[in-house]
């Protein structure tokens, strides 16, 4: 009992002394906070449940609020000028990440991927090698074939269900598809669907158990004392993660340089990270664990974030059938019946573009960045953000700031075409949405996740009709798993349409 007692007391008091410290400076405004306890009220909750706190915070504070989630001050910027004055005019400073909790460390071998690497060599280098040898536009283009595959796996098991009369489950026929195409980008191969669904079923149990043990970031070290169990599960699965994706690391590694000339070969991931050095720790090259941790990330990266944007919008469709109509007709126009859509099709497609960006205005995937942390002490609206302060960004709340959009909660392509909204989506100029973050730490698949979201939309608003379950009203209430998904995924009946 007296060693728990003093562990307590030694807690509370560090935290006492942490808060007394940050009152010295003029931090963003909030609500009164007690030491600890302020803290333990934010365990059961995940950021999800933190939404509609924060825009009553934001009501009565202004659009930039600070909340005491863990042992330092979380601030919520809701405000697309300070957005943009954080993220793009003082990118540097804004571009770190938060210290990697005891988890976050074994998750990310140690802060070894793109998403939790510090702002500086490393991170530069992981992020240079995704755009320069995957994300290339012209390595881009060599993936064509890949997603010719994986529309034509995804095609047929919906036209199966359609010849059946059977409503289709939207989300589980899009994300199987994109983690096959995800797989094949990473991994050089078509895998069989077994090996697929093995990959996928770990990596979503994972990414879930991670959102949920909130306890790990708040109280790492007596966290895992108190949930020894769930600490446990959580080493297993990524220990379990690593038995699946090592051998095909290995492989591709053995098969590296033997079939590069034969016309069935296609450059991977895995490929260029077997190449790959890190001059900043002596030249080395990474090990199989950092390697599992960059292909997780972008398994995970590349499939639940599409999956659930084209779920929704698909959703919007379903609900507005003028829309899906007008886009119907669109497609026609430019394809003509019998022809294949191709993917240079799609720049002759603005409707289609003003769907998927109004799909990510109204319904982001994720409501919030990652966690961003600023490198120093800097002033942004006149209040001090301290050195390592975490910050984040409301994505969702900026898509529907009635001061910016008209109408916002309505679901109106039409804002984005000639004469609407003009709208960088990289928020390089001017800040309106973020789906995909801003700044230094933008997405960098975002080119490829837009080519994504509008290839599989056109081509399956092009195969199929898509009408409401029995007449049933489509339900756009959200919940949070990995991403922000819908509370009640959409069941579609799908009508073939005639050529």
């Amino acid at each position: 009992m007296e060693m728990w007692l003093l562990i307590f007391l030694s807690i509370s008091l560090s935290i006492a002394l942490k808060f007394l410290l940050y009152r010295k400076k003029k931090l963003p405004p909030g609500p009164p906070t007690i030491p600890l306890f302020g803290n333990l009220l934010f365990l059961n909750n995940s950021l999800f449940d933190l939404e509609p706190i924060l825009r009553d915070l934001h009501a009565k504070y202004g659009p930039i609020v600070t909340l005491h989630i863990g042992s330092r001050p979380t601030i919520f910027i809701a405000d697309h000028s300070l957005a943009h004055e954080a993220l793009i005019q003082n990118g540097s400073i804004f571009s770190d990440r938060p210290p990697a909790t005891m988890l976050g460390r074994i998750t990310s071998s140690n802060q070894h991927n793109i998403s939790s690497a510090v702002y500086g060599p490393l991170w530069r280098l992981f992020r240079r090698n995704l755009m320069s040898e995957i994300l290339h536009p012209s390595r881009v283009k060599s993936y064509a074939q890949g997603r010719e595959w994986v529309l034509e796996l995804l095609i047929k098991r919906l036209r199966y269900k359609a010849d059946a009369g059977e409503p289709v489950r939207v989300l589980e026929s899009f994300q199987y598809s994109m983690f096959c195409l995800l797989l094949l980008m990473c991994f050089g191969q078509r895998l069989d669907e077994s090996v697929v669904k093995k990959i996928e079923d770990m990596q979503l149990r994972l990414i879930t158990n991670l959102v949920r043990f909130n306890i790990f970031t708040l109280l790492p070290t007596l966290g895992k004392i108190l949930f020894r169990k769930r600490w446990n599960r959580l080493l297993e699965m990524c220990r379990e993660q690593e038995e699946l994706l090592i051998p095909l690391i290995r492989a591709r590694r053995d098969q590296k340089g033997d079939d590069q000339d034969e016309k069935s070969f296609v450059f991977s991931y895995v490929d260029s990270l077997l190449a790959l050095e890190l001059p900043e720790e002596g030249g080395r090259k990474l090990t199989e664990s950092e390697m599992v941790s960059l292909c997780s990330e972008f398994l995970t990266a590349g499939t639940d974030t599409t999956s659930t944007s084209l779920q929704w919008i698909l959703a919007n469709l379903v609900k507005h059938q003028d829309i899906q109509s007008k886009l119907a007709e669109e497609i026609e126009a430019v394809v003509g019946k019998e022809s294949e859509i191709r993917e240079e099709d799609l720049q002759k497609m603005p409707y289609l573009k003003a769907v998927i960006m109004e799909g990510l205005r109204r319904h982001p995937p994720g409501h919030f960045v990652l966690p961003h942390a600023v490198s120093e002490e800097v002033t942004l609206n006149g209040y001090v953000i301290p050195k390592n302060a975490t910050i984040n960004f409301t994505v969702a709340e900026m898509g529907l700031n009635k001061e910016v959009w008209e109408d916002p909660t309505e679901f109106r392509p039409e804002r984005f075409l000639d004469g609407g909204e003009a709208v960088d989506i990289t928020g390089s100029k001017k800040i309106k949405m973020m789906p995909f973050g801003a700044g230094r730490r933008i997405c960098p698949a975002h080119g490829l996740a837009m080519l994504h979201l509008e290839y599989f939309v056109a081509n399956l608003v092009r195969e199929f009709e898509w009408k409401t379950k029995d007449g049933e009203d489509v339900d756009l209430t959200e919940a949070l798993e990995f991403t922000v998904v819908m509370k009640n995924p959409l069941e579609a009946n799908i009508i073939s349409r005639s050529k």
